[in-house]
Parts: structure tokens; sequence; C-alpha cells
């Protein structure tokens, strides 16, 4: 499987290049970043500015360096562009502080990032802050900038976003007559009906040691108002809200999902052969299931006269509203966003602003199913970034235009969940918990023992409660 390392623990997907073209392209930058992974953050305007980039697959580099290439003949500006894998970007940060070679920005890092970054004064918030108000706020929409705020500035320009949804096959929630799961009492009663003797209500994560566990997690309490801490920085799981989100997952991971651990890999091939009902994945799943991805296909029953049946035949929700929501309820997006550094140059933010401008929509196309922009257009109001992105060509061995591949309803459903998206722990300001969150996966490890049926629902709250709290007391 193709995936990116953590924190996201996303596939990551091909784009058809001309690979002749990318083998010297890749080569030479990967002997860049190994002769020097530093070279900016002097403030000073040298002619040249270093860019960090997680995205490090050859295609995407090379998107990245034609982008630049054109910012470069505009503005008399060098840009060095550093592939560094995510799962070192924040060793090799750290590494570069001490050094005093900070780069002057680091592209598509996560929230957690984000924050960590923040809490050790690695950041430039005025500069963030620039970038987003010479852009225009309400260009943006508006859950990623407030996940990217901190009092009055913003500690990052947020980017593109990612949502976690659930699948859920129309086919037979109307053959049985089921609403759709956009509730917990639905979601619940789908799960119940639609598991049979050959057939799975529901397929969702149990594994221990994958980030996707607590992704799926996370998923369903923001829908319900269960919150990680609280202002001050104490955990709440042990609120009734999390109580309910609790049970929930307990109930679906039981006897509603198939036996064992379950993981990105298996989740999915169980919603693509048709042995379940519904999946809760992220929107990377949405190329697959078209057929687009040799490596992953449908393979249910229909789909052998029909390769377009699942996809015909599947709907999605990003938000599961919860008994307590209180009209609240959110949903989880992973937002990537650009961190312009400590001690950047200062034409370093020129070149983020036109990374989110003119090359907006080449950016969007490394991997258009998980990048749904969060800038619709040039100016309050427009949907120009957005209409483009709905054309852009998705897949890996096949391609085709995403509004050819799926539905205006599901295009609709994807473009507009940032709007409706939500973290655990920013909102309160404590988002540099997220860090430690991922990296020790307590909450995973505890939602595994309740896939596997050791641990109850109460016992299990306790216990992410305790985990918690030995988190947000260490940090």
């Amino acid at each position: 499987m193709r995936r990116r390392a953590m924190p996201r623990t996303t596939p990551v997907r091909r784009i058809r290049p001309s690979r002749l073209a990318l083998v010297p392209l890749a080569a030479a930058l990967i002997a860049a970043s190994l002769a020097a992974c530093g070279g900016g953050g002097s403030g000073e305007a040298d002619g040249t500015i270093t860019v960090w980039t997680v995205e490090t697959q050859p295609e995407r580099l090379q998107v990245q360096q034609t982008a630049m290439d054109a910012w470069s003949k505009n503005s008399g500006v060098k840009v060095k562009l550093v592939p560094v894998e995510e799962d070192q970007i924040s060793q090799q940060v750290s590494a570069a502080a001490l050094s005093g070679e900070l780069p002057d920005a680091v592209n598509a890092i996560s929230p957690g990032l984000v924050r960590a970054f923040d809490r050790d004064e690695l950041l430039d918030r005025e500069a963030a802050t620039a970038v987003v108000e010479s852009l225009g706020e309400d260009t943006f929409s508006e859950p990623a900038l407030e996940l990217s705020k901190e009092g009055d500035e913003y500690v990052a320009v947020p980017s593109d976003a990612w949502p976690m949804m659930v699948y859920y096959r129309t086919d037979l929630f109307e053959k049985a007559g089921l609403e759709p799961p956009t509730t917990y009492d639905a979601l619940r009663t789908a799960a119940e009906r639609l598991t049979t003797s050959k057939q799975h209500g529901i397929t969702l994560a149990t594994d221990a040691a994958d980030p996707f566990t607590q992704q799926t997690l996370e998923f369903l309490a923001l829908g319900n108002g269960c919150q990680l801490v609280d202002e001050d920085g104490q955990a709440t799981l042990d609120s009734p809200e999390c109580a309910e989100t609790v049970d929930l997952y307990a109930d679906l991971a039981g006897d509603l999902s198939p036996d064992g651990t379950q993981s990105v890999e298996s989740t999915r091939a169980t919603y693509l052969s048709g042995q379940a009902a519904m999946v809760v994945w992220s929107a990377f799943l949405l190329d697959e299931m078209a057929g687009l991805v040799e490596e992953f296909t449908p393979s249910c029953a229909e789909c052998a006269k029909d390769p377009a049946y699942l996809s015909e035949n599947t709907a999605v929700t990003p938000i599961v509203e919860g008994p307590s929501a209180e009209g609240d309820a959110a949903g989880y997006v992973e937002l990537v966003s650009w961190g312009l550094m400590d001690g950047a140059d200062e034409e370093t933010a020129d070149f983020v602003e036109y990374m989110m401008s003119d090359a907006y929509v080449d950016w969007l196309s490394m991997a258009p199913v998980g990048k749904v922009p969060v800038r619709t257009g040039p100016e309050s109001g427009s949907t120009e970034y957005t209409d483009a992105w709905e054309g852009l060509k998705i897949g890996v061995d096949t391609q085709k235009a995403f509004s050819e591949a799926w539905s205006p309803e599901v295009l609709e459903t994807l473009s507009t969940a940032p709007d409706g998206g939500d973290r655990w722990a920013i909102p309160q300001g404590q988002g540099a918990i997220l860090g430690p969150l991922t990296s020790e996966l307590p909450l995973a490890k505890v939602a595994a023992d309740v896939g596997a049926g050791t641990t109850d629902a109460a016992e299990a709250q306790q216990q992410m409660q305790e985990a918690v709290t030995d988190i947000a007391e260490r940090e």
C-alpha cells in the first residue's frame, strides 16, 4: 500500500508523469537534501529561499519544482526545494533550529506539527498573518482559519485538507428503508440492520499501532461534542458526551464489524469487496472505489459486470451527529499548512502567496482526492479554485476528471467538508498535545481492546481519560 508516514497515515497517490523527466529531478533534489537541509532563516534577502517539502514522491516534486521555477523567473529569487520524509520532519526541524539553519518555509505540515513548532517559537506568526490577510481572510474556509489561529494571529497559512467520512451503500440502505448514517442513532441502526451472516454492517479501524484508529475515534467524537481537553489543558474524555462516543464505537467495533484487528488495509478491502455496508475512511478512498487504482479495485459481486457499481451506489457523510451535539456537530479534517519559519527571508511571504494563488490549482493537482481546497477562489465569493479542483484528474493507473468519476452530490459534500471540520485540542489552545498523542497512540491501544472485547466501554473511557491526563501533565 502507498502510504504517507505518520502523522497523517493516508495513502500516497501517484500521478501520471513523464517518468524519464522525473528521474534526474528527483535525484538532484534528494542529493541537495543530503548535502544541506538548512540554508534559509537569515531574515534578510539573499536571493535564495529554502523550502522543505514532505511531498517527496518524484511526481509531486516535479509539480512543485515547476511552480517554483515559474515564481523564480518572475521574482528573480531562487528557490531551493529540499524533500524531507514526513516522519523525519520534526527531528530535522529541531536539528536545524539548534544549528541556526532553519529553512524559510515548510509545506504540507499537519496540525500537530504546526502547534509543536509554534510552541517552540519556530514559526513566524507575523509573516503568516500577513500572508493570510493579503490573500484575503474572506477567501478561506472559516474553520481552516480558526484551526490556524492563536489569539489574533495565524501560526501558519492553511493550504488544503482531507476529511474522514462514512461511506455507505445507498442501494442497501434504500432496500432496507434506512436513513443515511448522519446521526449516531442512524449509524448504529444501519449497522445493526445490515449485519447478516454474509455481510458486516460496518468496518472501522481497531489497530492499536495505527493513528487511523485514533482518527476514527476523533471523527465520531467531534460529531457529539466530545472534546479531548479543556482550555486549561485538563483531559475531558470522562464527559457524558465522550461516554456516548465510546459506547457507539464499542457497539460498532464489536459484533457489527469484522473480527480481528481492522487496519487501513483490511477496512478498505472489506468495503471494496462488498463485505461491509459502511466504512469509516479518509477521502483517499475515492479514486480506488472508482476503479482507478489497479492495486485496489472494487470486487463486490455486482462489480464483475459493472466496475462502476460500487462508486455509483456509494454516498458519503463527513459528519455523524451525536445526541449531545446540540447543533454543534463537527467532522474530522486533516488540515495541512505552509509554515513560514522564524527568521525567514523576506521574499518567503510573497512566495507562499504565489503558491496559494497562481500555483494553487497545480498544488491541488498532486492528489485531488486528498487535497480539498480551503481557499475557494482569489476573491470573496469566488469558487474559481474549487471549480478547477473538480475538473482535475484523479486516479493512478487510469485517470478521469473528478467530476466524471463521482456524482455532483459527492463532490459537493467533499468540497464543503472543511467548512464543517474541527480537531481536538486546537480550539482550546492545546494543539501541542496532538504530537505526543499521535506518536504514542494511547487511545488507539484502548480502542483495540474495545474492538477485541477485552475492555468494555466504561473501562475504556476511564483508561482514555487517564492516558490523556498523563500526556497533558507532561506537556
